[in-house]
């Protein structure tokens, strides 16, 4: 009983102790009894355990961590060029928030330890659903700090306290050996779940799901870390970086743990309409493509502002945007035709007619000038020119032609002519609150909530962590980094079907075809930031880049609307340094334990 105790009053004195602490207040006054002798109090237990999980939903932000509050804008995609948004530098994302959730790993630990001792009150099965729900947790913590910092203490028991520090000074391990445990803790999970689970909870596959994304990480890290590294006593000891030839052997593990999934999931596609079928895959509660979601309420006080924040003033009934989808987000998707062969602008009779023939995925997924929400038309302008001749090139060089004809404005309610200058929806002069790119995000956006209802804490639409296209893309890019390319086609083609785009053939697979898909399909959803670390092209791709914009504007003349590809407003500058591709280890725990040194190369 007093080991139980402890776990959330001493917390914080432990020598793994982490600013996020757990606060269900009935545990921290009972014994082990209590809680592991009934099954509403083991419930109760996990409760606890997934309300801390590191999933990276709508409240994380990534310089400040877990269960933020309403600023949804601040999504890792703004770090990297999926989006531009209200980070001042690469280094918000990359400076880390001293994750070190110890105290939740000890928490699943003491779960571990505890529940066989208790095992004549249940059934094998359910004391086998709850240990494989704990590995699965414990996996997940572990996946957020190996990620994050490589080679992290592996500790399997419950630490006691008080007790000699010498016990609790852990050393790091190695980082391959941080991902054998995850997926040797996997691979338990997998075995002890059930097939089904409740809403919001782990079962077999869900484990698998995890395993998939875990094993193709720590591939990649092997085959391309091993070249594209930065030197230093932790590289050199193995805490950080992993020997190309371990590449191989896990990105097998992420095919068989992906292939396990055949016959439980699908895509999503019960819609004919290709565009609506894509935007109810986020909103639909009942998507067979779900594989491990996270819900929010009103009543619980947990909803979120997604609607509020990723939308314009404009439409809705509270907060503000500040991140917005890039010119090279879209170009994955296509090559926007703007000017003719003779290098001017093509002419368009409105806005909208830039979305004619793109292919539906991008239409749902990304806000275009000229698209619709809520009643509302995204009336994106940039300004009027009075008339325009000659090129884009040459009106985008340094001393453009038709400069002296260009009208620009800060304020909405400027007009020229008797024309608006900007439009309600941007793009202006100044502030941040309006698209600086021409574009908002669509993905996850409900359409069919009023105004009135897009306020703050007033979003309720899940957020799924797992999908099904994230583990099929997972396999295919796993398969093509071992030459299986005829699976690799066959998985990207079921993606390109759904989502209404063109069919690959045999000779567009490659490595980078096959990101490039990645790319397009979770757009928005977390995972090209890491993906861009793992592949060790941060660096290459973020070196003092600037990213761009489509932006509208009225040739009033002849009544036609042009676009031009220009930087976006703020013209910042996204720069990635080798030594980011791991974050170093929180200097609070580095005081504690001197058996965390060394540190990662150059903090």
């Amino acid at each position: 009983m007093k080991r139980f105790k402890y776990i959330i009053t001493i917390a914080a004195g432990l020598i793994f102790a982490s600013c996020h602490k757990l606060a269900v207040a009935p545990l921290n006054v009972l014994g082990d009894d209590a809680v592991f002798s009934s099954a509403s109090g083991i419930t109760s237990y996990f409760a606890n355990i997934y309300k801390t999980l590191p999933i990276e939903d709508f409240k994380y932000e990534q310089n400040n961590g877990f269960n933020q509050d309403w600023q949804n804008f601040y999504h890792p995609g703004a770090l990297c060029g999926e989006m531009v948004g209200p980070y001042g530098s690469t280094y918000d994302g990359t400076g880390g928030f001293g994750y070190w959730p110890y105290n939740n790993i000890r928490t699943v630990n003491v779960l571990i330890d505890a529940l066989p001792k208790y095992a004549a009150s249940f059934t094998d099965a359910q004391k086998n659903q709850w240990l494989g729900e704990a590995y699965f947790c414990r996996a997940y913590f572990y996946f957020a700090l190996v990620k994050r910092y490589g080679g992290i203490p592996i500790v399997k028991t419950v630490q006691d306290y008080p007790a000699d520090i010498g016990t609790l000074q852990v050393h790091r391990d190695k980082e391959v050996d941080v991902w054998k445990f995850i997926g040797d803790d996997l691979d338990k999970a997998y075995q002890m779940m059930p097939e089904t689970s409740v809403r919001g909870r782990a079962n077999r596959y869900v484990a698998a799901a995890l395993k998939s994304r875990a094993m193709v990480y720590a591939g990649t890290v092997a085959k391309y870390g091993s070249t594209n590294f930065v030197a230093g006593d932790a590289q050199t000891a193995g805490y950080v970086g992993i020997a190309a030839a371990e590449a191989p052997g896990f990105f097998k593990q992420a095919i068989d743990a992906a292939k396990l999934l055949e016959g439980h999931y699908s895509l999503y596609q019960k819609n004919a309409d290709k565009v609506q079928n894509y935007i109810n895959i986020f909103l639909d509660q009942d998507s067979p493509e779900n594989i491990l979601v996270k819900d929010y309420s009103l009543p619980s006080n947990t909803a979120h502002s997604w609607d509020a924040t990723m939308s314009p003033r404009y439409m809705t009934a509270d907060g503000l945007s500040r991140a917005y989808p890039t010119m090279e987000l879209v170009e994955r998707f296509a090559n926007l035709t703007i000017t003719n062969t003779d290098g001017t602008p093509k002419r368009f009779t409105s806005t909208g007619d830039i979305m004619a023939g793109l292919e539906p995925r991008l239409l749902a997924t990304v806000y275009f000038p000229g698209a619709t929400l809520r009643g509302l038309t995204f009336d994106v302008q940039r300004g009027i020119y009075e008339h325009f001749t000659g090129t884009a090139a040459d009106e985008l060089s340094g001393n453009p032609p038709n400069q002296s004809f260009r009208h620009l404005a800060g304020s909405t309610d400027a007009l020229f002519s008797g024309k608006r200058i900007i439009g309600f929806t941007g793009i202006s002069t100044d502030g941040d609150d309006k698209t600086r790119t021409g574009f908002y995000v669509r993905k996850y956006i409900d359409p069919n909530k009023p105004i009135a209802e897009c306020g703050l804490y007033k979003s309720t639409t899940s957020w799924i962590d797992m999908r099904y296209a994230e583990v099929l893309l997972n396999r295919a890019e796993a398969d093509v980094e071992t030459g299986d390319n005829a699976d690799a086609l066959t998985i990207i083609n079921q993606i390109r079907t759904r989502a209404g785009a063109t069919l690959a053939s045999p000779g567009d697979i490659t490595v980078d075809y096959v990101r490039n898909e990645r790319c397009m399909e979770l757009a928005f959803e977390k995972h090209y930031w890491w993906d861009i670390r793992r592949w060790r092209i941060a660096d290459r791709i973020l070196d003092n880049t600037r990213f761009h914009a489509l932006v509208p504007y009225l040739v009033l003349n002849e009544g036609k609307f042009i676009f031009l590809r220009e930087v976006e407003n703020f013209q910042r500058s996204y720069t990635f340094e080798k030594k980011f591709y791991y974050e170093g280890l929180p200097g609070g725990e580095l005081g504690k334990n001197p058996n965390l040194y060394p540190n990662n190369p150059n903090y």
